[in-house]
């Protein structure tokens, strides 16, 4: 779809953020309020797919994969990004489309949650564990730097590896921590020693390791199911032109 000037058709639609504004078919509140971990003052995270239009894809440039806003704490994917990582195993992503609380969608919206199965896979303990590695490295590097450990990712860190030994365990991801709710908050106040919080840490490692042994979970998640979702998508957007 060319357009005059030179620019983009989202610039000449008003800028990047029209695609949130006006493209987007599901959000989430996520962060601690989706986790049941909320505390007087904690603020609230927004995270949501948007669906750039077909045409604007058929020039040079193609649309963002991603944007920041417009308001603070907002994070969007276009929605072939945002399935390419859920496929990967994302844990941050997975996550998303299992947050309880779905502030919109639309009907394309309420398809991708349909099919939030589809991008289940064993791949969740290889990419769960590497991001949880990561940040442990972080966490290590805090302990010697400042002599403790950032307390609020620490129990991140515990509520992730919690709801990777479940998945596997179950074949569910559930987000909400439930029970853990004030065991977890106590290390985020610092009420753990460290080296309790890195014994729970290896002990839930372990239980990891042994739930995929028996997992539920396909060895690979229904890439097919996910890409007809997308075409059809994407070809709903270029018939919309007529």
């Amino acid at each position: 779809m060319p357009v005059d000037g030179g620019s983009t058709p989202w610039e000449a639609a008003g800028g990047e953020l029209v695609l949130v504004r006006e493209h987007t078919i599901v959000s989430w509140v996520m962060g601690s309020r989706a986790f049941g971990l909320a505390t007087e003052g904690s603020d609230t995270d927004r995270r949501g797919v948007y669906v750039a239009p077909t045409p604007w894809f058929w020039g040079f440039s193609r649309p963002p994969t991603h944007l920041d806003g417009p308001e603070e704490e907002r994070f969007s994917w276009e929605l072939e990004r945002f399935c390419s990582l859920a496929l990967a195993a994302n844990p941050n992503i997975l996550e998303c489309l299992h947050s309880p609380l779905v502030e919109f969608t639309d009907p394309r919206g309420e398809e991708l949650l349909s099919l939030r199965d589809a991008f289940l896979s064993r791949e969740v303990l290889r990419t769960f564990s590497r991001y949880v590695a990561g940040q442990r490295r972080k966490l290590d590097a805090d302990l010697r730097t400042h002599g403790a450990p950032r307390w609020k990712h620490a129990m991140h860190l515990l509520r992730l590896q919690r709801g990777c030994r479940d998945l596997l365990r179950t074949g569910r991801l559930v987000i909400e921590v439930g029970e853990a709710r004030e065991e977890l908050l106590a290390v985020r106040r610092g009420e753990w020693s460290w080296d309790r919080v890195a014994a729970a840490m290896a002990e839930l490692d372990a239980a990891c390791e042994e739930a995929a042994l028996t997992t539920p979970l396909p060895a690979a998640p229904d890439r097919a199911r996910v890409e007809d979702f997308l075409y059809r998508v994407r070809r709903d957007s270029a018939a919309a032109l007529g």
